[in-house]
């Protein structure tokens, strides 16, 4: 069997604009995403609220953004408006953890190009940023095994109560005493 070349991976367009926005209040996801899109030919800028986002979009009036629905402070939907309005041709994608259909389309009329669920592959990230043809980027290569999916969802719930064990069993629908077992467990490998 012969050596297959690695797939090569998208990168930004040489020559143009290629300055992108990331606001996620998830510090270690925002941080791990803007290395991921720098290595990928991007002039990173980072940000944790609506409040941060917007004043970058108006200020700078990047050509990309990649927007967390839910922040902290509010809704990313709020900043696409900003960003439409410092640039029209602005190509922004929404990653969120919480799909659903209303939210969805909202984000569509809004302006967003793609609406992508959480924990999203930078490689589908910049597909999707890049994708002038409006088709769905191939699948990824190595994705995320359905263990490691539960294990990250959980996780964000867990950070998003404050680490209190007791209001995320309520908001996962689970046992006090599953949740404590799930959490005491190594993460699962990919």
């Amino acid at each position: 069997m012969a050596d297959q070349p690695e797939p090569k991976a998208l990168t930004a367009p040489s020559g143009g604009d290629v300055t992108l926005l990331i606001v996620d209040d998830d510090a270690p996801l925002r941080n791990r995403l803007g290395r991921a899109m720098e290595r990928r030919g991007f002039d990173v800028r980072l940000a944790e609220s609506v409040e941060e986002g917007v004043g970058i979009a108006r200020r700078e009036r990047p050509a990309y953004a990649i927007l967390d629905l839910r922040l902290s402070d509010g809704n990313g939907l709020d900043i696409v408006a900003a960003l439409r309005d410092a640039r029209a041709d602005a190509r922004i994608i929404m990653l969120t953890g919480y799909g659903n259909i209303a939210s969805a389309v909202a984000a569509v009329k809004a302006g967003v190009l793609d609406y992508l669920p959480k924990p999203a592959d930078a490689d589908a990230i910049t597909a999707a940023l890049l994708d002038h043809a409006d088709a769905l980027p191939p699948p990824p290569e190595n994705p995320m095994s359905a263990d490691r999916v539960r294990w990250e969802h959980i996780q964000r719930v867990y950070e998003q109560c404050d680490r209190n064990v007791s209001e995320t069993a309520r908001r996962l629908k689970m046992h006090r005493r599953t949740l404590q077992r799930i959490l005491a467990k190594h993460a699962p490998r990919d």
